[in-house]
């Protein structure tokens, strides 16, 4: 590790896993596996069968994946709605400037 990175241990389903961030990850990398080892562990308990430490990973990854996708297009179509508004009022509001202020200047 470099001077600027750090270890940081995460802790998934009682395994331990090292990584190196920037002190300024530390905290999001932090949460980050808190997270993923609290999905793991709803993956694991959900489970009617035993599965493996890799199976569960990869279960609670696609998870996690098909959520971020969900929540792109739904920002994606609230992007397209409130970019539609703005031009709309911004259409309105140079009609009704252009009612008063006289177009030479």
């Amino acid at each position: 590790m470099s001077k600027d990175t750090i270890g940081v241990t995460i802790q998934l389903i009682g395994g331990e896993y090292r990584f190196a961030c920037s002190p300024s990850e530390q905290d999001n990398l932090l949460e980050a596996g808190r997270q993923l080892d609290e999905r793991m562990r709803t993956v694991r308990d959900r489970s009617s069968k035993l599965l493996s430490l890799e199976a569960i990973a990869v279960m609670a990854a696609m998870n996690l994946s098909d959520e971020l996708l969900r929540q792109q297009r739904q920002l994606a179509e609230t992007d397209a709605v409130v970019n539609h508004y703005v031009q709309d009022i911004t259409q309105k509001i140079d009609e009704v400037l252009n009612k008063f202020v006289p177009n030479e200047l």
